[in-house]
């Protein structure tokens, strides 16, 4: 895997920040057009000043139904939509887009997490400890765009029609106390709110398990729309996506066993709903 660069330089070579740039001068541009200041603009987007001046200047991603806003407040005539597409995606980190592209289509979805709850799955108050409990430290408002862009995945099971989902995490997971007691028991609250829709199973991995396919990381497995499996690997801020047949075969047979070798999903209920009775 190629060596990852510090975020500086990360940040100089993302192609988002030039796309980020590019909407905004043509905000800014629409903006003057119809003659309004960006305290005129804020207030009636519901913005502040500061906020729409960060959008002009390429410092701040704009939500999606803000840029439906924008393009009609402006009369933009679809300028601003046609960006929308990819200003979602520089909301995530540049190694994860292309996996975000087939997660946006995906029609199977399989995840194994061994060592925090896959972001599919995070509540709000869970997202925004993991974000905050990096290092090196980022700043709040940084915090609160990757949260957003972490919730917006959950779409994925409201999206009709619905896909298959499956996920396998370790019960130590589900036992570390990230951010507290309040934020776990939230979470746990959510993993159980969540099996009940029924393109979703959960299945625990015993702490205690004997037997176990797969000790070498978190993995996730897709199947887009109309196109073959691939897998997806993720470590130390860098990821990949694995499209070579051999490969994501050997991945998947493993998911495979490691499902068996779990909990069932019924029982992983029961094992979750132990853990918030504070049972071992």
């Amino acid at each position: 895997m190629a060596q990852v660069p510090g975020p500086s330089a990360a940040r100089e070579a993302d192609s988002a920040d030039e796309l980020l740039r590019c909407f905004g001068r043509q905000v800014k541009i629409l903006r003057e057009r119809a003659g309004l200041t960006q305290a005129a603009l804020a207030q009636q987007l519901g913005y502040s000043e500061a906020q729409i001046a960060a959008i002009e200047q390429g410092r701040r991603i704009p939500r999606p139904e803000a840029i439906d806003r924008l393009d009609s407040l402006l009369d933009g005539g679809g300028m601003l939509l046609a960006m929308k597409q990819a200003i979602a995606l520089a909301r995530y980190p540049a190694f994860f887009r292309d996996a975000a592209r087939i997660e946006e289509t995906a029609v199977e979805f399989h995840q194994y997490a061994p060592l925090i709850v896959p972001g599919m799955l995070q509540t709000e108050e869970y997202a925004r400890t993991m974000f905050a409990v990096w290092r090196p430290r980022r700043h709040e408002a940084e915090i609160e765009q990757m949260v957003a862009a972490r919730l917006a995945r959950h779409k994925l099971f409201s999206r009709r029609p619905s896909p298959v989902l499956s996920f396998v995490l370790e019960e130590a997971v589900l036992q570390r106390p990230i951010g507290g007691a309040k934020v776990l028991r939230g979470q746990l609250e959510h993993l159980l709110l969540t099996t009940q829709n029924p393109n979703v199973e959960i299945q625990v991995m015993p702490t205690l398990a004997t037997d176990h396919a797969c000790v070498d990381g978190p993995f996730t497995l897709m199947v887009p729309e109309g196109g073959e499996q691939v897998a997806y690997l993720e470590s130390q801020g860098s990821g990949r996506v694995i499209t070579d047949r051999e490969i994501v075969r050997g991945i998947a047979a493993r998911y495979g066993i490691i499902r068996a070798q779990a909990l069932s999903p019924r029982e992983s209920v029961r094992r979750i709903e132990k853990l918030l009775q504070g049972d071992s």
